[in-house]
């Protein structure tokens, strides 16, 4: 359930990544968290997070499970980075 309210409203869509073990096309719907390869099953995960990170009424707008697993992807994402800016 959505808020009357939000301007943020998630649309719906489906989006290619491309998979960083393989080069194959994943397809995911922009809602989605992650997706997994169909050729080698490698996991990829949805970078394209939006105002779950800051909203104060996301959790209301997408349910505990899915805000949850969104700020699961936002956290290892953020590590990732610190990882890859450490390296340099």
């Amino acid at each position: 359930m959505i808020l009357q309210g939000c301007q943020g409203k998630p649309q719906l869509g489906v989006m290619e990544k491309t998979c960083p073990q393989c080069g194959h096309e994943i397809e995911m719907f922009t809602v989605d968290t992650e997706a997994v390869c169909e050729h080698c099953g490698f996991t990829i995960y949805n970078d394209a997070l939006t105002c779950v990170q800051w909203c104060q009424y996301a959790r209301k707008c997408f349910g505990d499970e899915a805000y949850e697993q969104l700020m699961e992807v936002a956290r290892r994402q953020k590590e990732r980075k610190q990882k890859e800016a450490e390296t340099k």
